[in-house]
């Protein structure tokens, strides 16, 4: 017997899968981040860390483990408060640290040129485009962890797993191999939009942004993720 659901409700799964996939979130903002800051390697461990997440959280969903945050308000709301505050705090750091790179490299408009008698004119010395502590292992192993604790800490993701996938499993078929089926399916999904979505991110910053845009965009990013913490936090069942 077939361990994955039918065709029609496959194909449904698909379809409506990868529409809530493509959707902007906290998931797309926070990859954007590390693409901007550190190029796609980091930005690839970001994705991978939230498609560990959801992989979690798919096979809870498949094992009942899910159903408790789904049904109980307080462990809900722990989780909820929690997740929220995290948020909040990546979205803090990026914008200190896209404040730190404004003032290292001289501000919005750059280091001041040299005066006309004083040597030959210089041209505006360039930030570092690649944070070097970003490049590193120790950088790609803490977007890992990002996006990991991201997803981890989102019961709504939870409660997704649990109001989604039942939607198309068939009851003739094994039931638990259908949700796990649909939950590395849809992991598989997120993980190759979000290295697209990185990929694209991280060319259009090297031909099509300055350092000072790039800083710019990093700090909206911030502030979006701090507003999706908050969101969170005020979010209901």
């Amino acid at each position: 017997m077939p361990f994955w659901p039918p065709a029609a409700q496959l194909a449904a799964f698909l379809l409506v899968a990868g529409l809530l996939t493509i959707t902007p979130g906290a998931d797309m903002a926070l990859v954007m981040r590390h693409a901007l800051a550190g190029g796609t390697r980091p930005a690839f461990f970001a994705s991978l860390g939230i498609a560990v997440g959801c992989l979690i959280w798919g096979a809870g969903s498949a094992l009942g483990v899910s159903v408790l945050f789904a049904r109980s308000a307080v462990a809900f709301a722990v989780l909820k408060y929690v997740g929220g505050a995290y948020l909040v705090y990546l979205g803090a750091r990026a914008l200190r640290e896209a404040a730190i790179r404004r003032r290292a490299t001289g501000g919005p408009e750059g280091p001041p040129l040299r005066h006309i008698g004083e040597g030959p004119p210089l041209r505006p010395i360039a930030g570092p485009s690649r944070p070097s502590r970003l490049r590193g292992f120790h950088g790609q192993w803490k977007a890992f962890g990002q996006g990991l604790l991201t997803n981890l800490l989102n019961p709504k993701v939870a409660v997704f797993y649990v109001t989604f996938l039942p939607q198309f499993i068939v009851p003739n078929r094994p039931v638990l191999s259908q949700s796990i089926f649909l939950a590395f399916t849809h992991v598989v999904m997120g993980l190759t939009w979000l290295t697209i979505y990185a990929r694209f991110i991280d060319r259009m910053a090297a031909v099509l942004l300055t350092e000072r845009v790039k800083r710019r965009i990093e700090a909206v990013t911030g502030t979006v993720l701090m507003a999706l913490g908050i969101r969170l936090a005020l979010a209901r069942r």
